[in-house]
């Protein structure tokens, strides 16, 4: 009989509160979950519930204060903030619903930003690669301000793609923009997933785009209220 295989993401017992003093509250509350490598998992749940902070908890953005946080194998609890970074370069790409690009960056700069952090050789012939893997080979010279919030996130997935992660994440990437653009980065997020066999987490509050997933993962209060495995087409 095969091993089974060692999951993408391993999450045991994890609390994680925010803010200090009075305001302080307690945002994760005892999560346990564990993500297969190569499967697309939605997170889900009302505002307020968890949600983010658990995909930040995941890319190693936010520290827990207590529980396990294992991904591809590796403890990050047992990571330094240096090694957390060189780690995170490596294995875990992540877009944001608002796209984080360097403004004084163009889009062929942005993208080979964290090639040339990681000291990837071919930095910004990578990154035209990237640009034109995602329709913008003739938009690489234009800055962010020139260009529209569709163009720049797909910018931002090329910038999370190019360093070959294991592991994708992506909080709301279609919060800011239209719905017909939205469908369409979604679209682009599923199939570099599929071409590159990488694990995907994300984080919707659409349940239609949560449905193109293979598992979802209801968050309400900071607790993991249900899981679902879905049938993806």
């Amino acid at each position: 009989m095969s091993e089974k295989a060692a999951p993408a993401i391993e999450l045991q017992d994890v609390h994680l509160s925010l803010g200090r003093g009075a305001a302080r509250v307690h945002i994760l509350k005892g999560v346990s979950v564990s993500l297969a490598d190569g499967e697309a998992t939605g997170l889900v749940g009302p505002s307020g519930s968890g949600k983010s902070t658990l995909l930040m908890t995941m890319a190693g953005l936010e520290r827990p204060d207590s529980g396990l946080v294992k991904v591809a194998g590796q403890d990050l609890g047992a990571l330094d903030e240096d090694g957390l970074a060189v780690f995170r370069g490596k294995h875990i790409g992540i877009v944001f619903q608002s796209f984080h690009l360097v403004p004084t960056m163009t889009a062929r700069e942005n993208v080979a930003l964290p090639l040339e952090l990681a000291g990837h050789p071919d930095a910004f012939s990578r990154a035209e690669a990237e640009l034109r893997n995602v329709g913008l080979g003739q938009r690489m010279d234009h800055y962010p301000a020139q260009l529209s919030g569709g163009e720049q996130q797909r910018v931002a997935i090329a910038r999370a793609v190019a360093p070959d992660p294991a592991i994708l994440v992506a909080d709301e990437p279609t919060g800011n923009l239209d719905e017909a653009t939205g469908r369409a980065i979604v679209d682009l997020i599923f199939a570099l997933k599929r071409e590159r066999g990488a694990t995907l987490v994300l984080v919707t509050h659409d349940l239609s785009l949560a449905a193109l997933c293979e598992r979802t993962v209801r968050l309400r209060s900071g607790v993991i209220e249900a899981e679902a495995e879905m049938a993806v087409a």
